[in-house]
């Protein structure tokens, strides 16, 4: 009779049992923190492959995102804090980066404020200067959002947040209902989508502002690569407001069809990027857009979106004061956004693509920022 290690079973069976751990995918909630007596919850998801996402209800705001590089090592390559409190110290207010929020109900900027629609003007509050920025004083993404659900299946963990904007809110007509939901797949995908329904005719625009770094903060994001594609911007004036004027891209820095190196378009165009590029979608679509990569690390990331266009911002604005709680440092050029939305004062923008959402419609949109290494 052939006598059985126990000891070598023991290893075998332990190895059987972590490898199913492993493999599948995982979601939890724990306190985040209070706002106005209320609770705030942070969901954590986990995929097989090592990335891991946390999303708050205060603003269905992307907190934290790790994911491996190509040696196996897992870093943090997201802006955000690791104590609610942050989200309010002087530094972050004083400089409002938006850290990760879902921003709404319109993003970018309003010209003065104000749109005009059949006849009626109406006037939203302003917070950047004469002009509407983001949603107003309190967007989307500085308000309470409730869980609607949150489970998980073999191939993603999901989650849905919803929230409720009266009418006269910030200055918008209807009652307006959203829902975003955030999939965090096993193909290391994080799937954003927005469903909204209105009462009464809005305009709506609903982006995701989160903050990457895929060397991981240890430097600024000069050392990666871009390509969009696209062959023209929006063409902004000097407040950084845009009319609808197409600015075509061929033969200057903001040309990215092919694969370019931040830190050379940045010879041209010393003062970075806050360019709103606009795509060949007409169907809406879901469609490869852009590729960011970092060499030294193997990671990647793939936009896919069936938003009319996004807007590359590289962080000029962004306080060097700001830093997570473990040291970790952001600041100008640090990080960078890829804003897929509608067109940036698309209200006051004639012909501007699916600008209003109207009784009977739903909003239907779709970004997924796919992760490789």
């Amino acid at each position: 009779m052939k006598l059985i290690n126990p000891i070598k079973t023991c290893f075998i069976i332990s190895a059987f049992f972590t490898a199913q751990v492993l493999a599948e995918i995982s979601i939890v909630q724990t306190k985040f923190g209070t706002y106005k007596g209320a609770d705030v919850t942070q969901y954590q998801m986990q995929n097989s492959q090592g990335m891991q996402l946390k999303i708050m209800n205060y603003g269905a705001t992307l907190t934290s995102l790790k994911i491996p590089d190509k040696t196996g090592n897992i870093d943090q390559i997201s802006t955000g804090f690791n104590q609610f409190k942050s989200y309010f110290s002087d530094e972050y207010n004083d400089n409002n980066p938006y850290f990760g929020g879902v921003v709404g109900r319109y993003a970018s900027f309003l010209k003065n404020g104000r749109f005009s629609r059949e006849d009626q003007t109406y006037q939203l509050s302003k917070n950047a200067g004469e002009h509407h920025l983001h949603g107003g004083q309190q967007g989307l993404d500085k308000r309470m959002w409730q869980l609607k659900k949150f489970y998980k299946t073999q191939d993603a963990a999901i989650l849905q947040l919803r929230i409720y904007s009266p009418e006269g809110q910030e200055g918008y007509p209807g009652n307006l209902s959203v829902v975003v939901e955030y999939q965090l797949t096993q193909s290391n995908e994080i799937r954003v989508r927005y469903l909204a329904t209105t009462d009464k005719t809005t305009p709506l625009s609903l982006t995701h502002h989160a903050y990457f770094n895929l060397n991981g903060f240890t430097d600024k994001v000069l050392d990666h690569q871009v390509q969009i594609n696209s062959s023209a911007y929006l063409q902004p004036n000097a407040e950084n407001i845009v009319d609808g004027t197409l600015a075509k891209v061929k033969g200057t820095a903001a040309d990215f069809n092919q694969p370019t190196m931040l830190k050379d378009a940045f010879k041209t165009l010393k003062s970075g990027f806050e360019h709103y590029y606009v795509f060949d979608n007409p169907k809406g679509d879901l469609k490869p857009v852009a590729t960011i990569s970092h060499q030294n690390s193997g990671r990647s990331l793939q936009v896919l979106t069936t938003e009319p266009g996004g807007l590359l911002y590289t962080g000029r604005y962004t306080s060097d004061k700001l830093a997570r709680e473990d040291g970790t440092q952001y600041g100008q050029y640090k990080a960078f956004c890829f804003e897929t939305s509608k067109y940036p004062n698309g209200p006051n923008i004639k012909n501007s693509p699916r600008t209003y959402l109207t009784p009977g419609e739903i909003y239907d949109e779709t970004t997924v920022f796919r992760f490789a290494w």
